[in-house]
């Protein structure tokens, strides 16, 4: 009987530790800090621009404070530990900072857009992917999409980045829009891909001598974004991080309340949060 007793224990606590593995290879994304990322999709486990640097580490960009202006809420450990992909939008250190280049592994895999060529080889990436249009990999489509990081004189200033798409058999479309302003050209992706979810850095950066103009998306733009977003559900990161983002959580929140945009719409995660990704 004791036998017994132990072999009906071995197989729960088998099927438990199955059930728990199956639940964590379903497509999640957890926001790490300002637009640091993790997802799960399709069974591999992606770092979205890694800004790994402890609380004040780099210099301020609004003359407020230095950047990040709060810590990571994980261990940096956690963050880079069985990594099967990493992707950049561009080099800023808000996206790609110096822990980033010296913690991870020279030969993980790395996608970038072709204007970090150079940065990733001097870095000496030795499995750094420059991506021009789309690629395949491990069953992952992923489109790379022209953005603009502001606006005239602004946009010559920031230089150039981009967003990405994943699509997968069985999974959620992302849409990774990255640093950039709403424009026309984010509209026809959305309207071309149709998401799932799309994922908005909404922190209505501004840098100094051109406060009028942001260089990422604010509370307004963000509310265009939603209008055209389709079935998507819009994430909203790159939030209560940096000195020069005027946009907060609570001010976007605030402003989608005033367009009647609910939580079911609109998802704002706080640094740590996981959110569950569906079809």
């Amino acid at each position: 009987m004791r036998k017994i007793l132990l072999g009906v224990v071995l197989t729960l606590c088998s099927t438990v530790s199955f059930a728990q593995k199956n639940l964590s290879n379903k497509p999640h994304l957890q926001l790490v800090r300002n637009a640091t990322l993790l997802i799960e999709y399709n069974g591999k486990k992606i770092l979205v621009d890694p800004m790994l640097s402890p609380k004040g580490a780099i210099e301020s960009w609004a003359g407020i404070q230095t950047n990040p202006t709060v810590d990571l809420k994980m261990p940096l450990n956690d963050i880079v530990k069985e990594l099967d992909l990493v992707i950049v939008t561009h080099t800023h250190d808000d996206h790609f900072d110096k822990v980033a280049s010296k913690i991870l592994d020279k030969s993980i895999e790395l996608i970038n857009q072709p204007a970090d060529k150079d940065f990733f080889q001097k870095e000496g990436f030795i499995n750094a992917n420059v991506l021009e249009d789309n690629k395949l990999w491990n069953g992952i489509t992923i489109h790379r999409i022209e953005a603009e990081h502001g606006s005239g004189e602004v946009l010559k200033l920031m230089g150039k980045t981009s967003g990405f798409v994943l699509e997968a058999k069985n999974q959620p479309t992302l849409y990774i829009v990255g640093d950039a302003i709403w424009t026309d050209g984010i509209k026809k992706t959305i309207e071309k891909f149709k998401p799932d979810y799309i994922i908005v850095n909404s922190g209505g950066a501004l840098i100094k001598g051109y406060e009028h103009l942001p260089i990422i998306m604010d509370e307004m733009q963000t509310m265009a974004l939603v209008s055209h977003s389709g079935k998507a559900k819009v994430i909203a990161v790159h939030m209560d991080a940096l000195d020069h983002c005027r946009t907060t959580r609570s001010s976007l929140r605030q402003k989608a309340d005033e367009f009647k945009i609910g939580t079911d719409k609109l998802l704002i995660p706080k640094d740590g949060e996981i959110i569950n990704l569906s079809l």
